[in-house]
């Protein structure tokens, strides 16, 4: 499908990425002016990607309520998941401080390209990134087709395919890139790969403590932070999901399922059982809308 390719580095050094985002510096200044892109830049050109169709375990959440604490998700899987895409993207060694920001890479930056048409509410480029430079005569700026088999050398696919990030899906994904990337997500279950091989999405979990969601719950992101925010409403440390799905509910996260194409909210999938959670519908068959 029709999209297009912005040429340029990417650069970690003074960031924190992740699993799912990384910032990228264009070749060309007006690269995503020229593509009448929204997309917001630092003072040196480079922006925040958010990779399309992916969603990694959380490594620095801060939820919606003034003062909260930074959360994370388990540490090793989340940390692989960041380790892996910069891995993928070129770079062979990377330092973080004690707070996750990288101090230093090799190399310094890395060539590469990504395939975009749209930004996100918060500026971010939604892309799929490559290493290195598109074969061809694909033109900067220009637009290029992306179909389920180029799909597979992006970062995206890869992360997906090692099972160390969700498949997290909105309507703007064109559909046939979406069925590949599902196939890719549940292949890696099916294995018990990366994340697969603890996830209580589905299964689900009886929630005991705030540490237990740091430290031991392997669950879907989007439905993590969902928790979060509303855990950080409550003045004390207390876990109760009395309230839960109803918050959920004011949330207002609109999706479908595929493929009956079943329209309806977050809070309609969730099942709460006193502190028992999961969420009816595996990740893949879900798509929300974008806000």
């Amino acid at each position: 499908m029709p999209l297009t390719l912005i040429k340029g580095q990417f650069r970690v050094v003074g960031a924190s990425p992740d699993g799912d985002s990384v910032r990228f510096y264009p070749d060309r200044a007006d690269a995503f002016s020229a593509a009448h892109l929204k997309v917001r830049t630092n003072s040196r050109g480079g922006v925040q990607l958010r990779l399309d169709g992916i969603d990694a375990l959380e490594t620095h959440y801060r939820p919606r309520v003034a003062g909260a604490e930074l959360w994370r998700q388990p540490k090793e899987l989340a940390d692989a998941a960041g380790a892996e895409l910069l891995r993928y993207l070129g770079f062979t060694k990377v330092e973080r401080d004690e707070g996750g920001r990288v101090s230093a890479s090799t190399p310094g930056e890395t060539s590469g390209h990504i395939l975009t048409r749209f930004a996100d509410k918060y500026g971010r480029a939604v892309a799929f990134a490559f290493p290195g430079q598109r074969a061809g005569r694909s033109t900067d700026g220009g637009s290029v087709h992306l179909d389920p088999k180029a799909l597979k050398a992006s970062a995206n696919f890869r992360l997906l395919e090692t099972g160390l990030a969700y498949p997290t899906f909105y309507s703007k994904l064109y559909p046939d890139l979406r069925q590949a990337m599902a196939d890719a997500a549940v292949a890696a279950r099916t294995a018990g790969n990366g994340v697969w091989e603890h996830d209580v999405t589905n299964s689900g979990f009886r929630l005991t403590s705030r540490a237990q969601l740091r430290d031991d719950v392997v669950l879907l992101p989007k439905l993590f932070r969902r928790l979060v925010d509303y855990l950080s409403l409550d003045e004390t440390d207390g876990v109760s999901l009395a309230g839960f799905a109803d918050y959920v509910d004011t949330r207002n996260d609109r999706l479908f399922t595929i493929p009956d194409g079943h329209a309806t909210e977050l809070h309609t999938l969730l099942s709460v059982r006193r502190q028992t959670l999961k969420l009816t519908t595996p990740p893949e068959r879900i798509v929300f809308e974008e806000a």
